[in-house]
């Protein structure tokens, strides 16, 4: 499991006009190539009229599977670019097409390399760049009489404290980063005068925009 990612939040559409060709550039965040596949034909079948749909897409925690296609436009001023595009963001599990409707002015081999280029980029942008952050979900039970001490303190500490339950206990439940979970445990039962049961749950993925986290 990688520590951190960098992937898109949604599916991003836009579209851009150069020397009178329109580029509309499509992105979505994908977890298998059936899926980019799929979203290729849907996106071909919707512009199924258009002189040129150019897909490209990376599947896999360190983009095992990597597929482009020129789509009819001369070799490496398309496909390689929009591919090109997705990795230089440093992304996983996207893929992105970007379709061209001909405007009857050549734009040269340099001219389509930038316009695919530039297709590509305004759909990632409006597919919203995230990070997926690995976090270990844990579970700390504690007496009542610590509750507002362990709050206070998981608060303080910057730890991102996702809900608190209550019933013949109190239930906090935590997301803490890989690396910190160790530190993290020591430190409440310090806290706690180890009177409490730490729980680890499952490891998952939260996702940041901007430095803020969206559940």
């Amino acid at each position: 499991m990688l520590k951190e990612y960098r992937t898109i939040y949604e599916a991003g559409a836009k579209e851009v006009v150069i020397e009178k060709s329109k580029f509309i550039g499509y992105a979505k965040p994908i977890t298998s190539e059936e899926e980019a596949i799929q979203f290729i034909e849907e996106i071909k079948r919707k512009h199924k009229d258009a002189t040129h749909n150019v897909p490209a897409y990376v599947v896999g925690e360190n983009n095992e599977i990597q597929r482009y296609s020129d789509d009819g436009e001369p070799s490496g001023t398309a496909g390689i670019p929009v591919l090109e595009v997705i990795k230089k963001e440093n992304l996983r599990n996207v893929v992105v097409l970007v379709t061209r409707y001909f405007g009857g002015i050549k734009l040269g081999a340099g001219g389509l390399v930038r316009a695919y280029t530039k297709g590509a980029k305004i759909a990632l942008d409006d597919g919203k760049i995230i990070i997926k952050r690995a976090y270990k979900k844990i579970h700390i039970k504690v007496d009542y009489t610590l509750l507002g001490k362990i709050q206070n303190e998981i608060i303080q500490k910057g730890y991102l404290l996702k809900n608190v339950e209550y019933d013949d206990a109190v239930h906090f439940f935590v997301y803490i980063t890989l690396d910190q979970v160790d530190l993290f445990k020591k430190q409440m039962v310090e806290w706690t005068n180890a009177r409490c049961e730490i729980i680890e749950k499952e490891d998952e993925y939260l996702t940041e925009l901007d430095n803020q986290i969206i559940f």
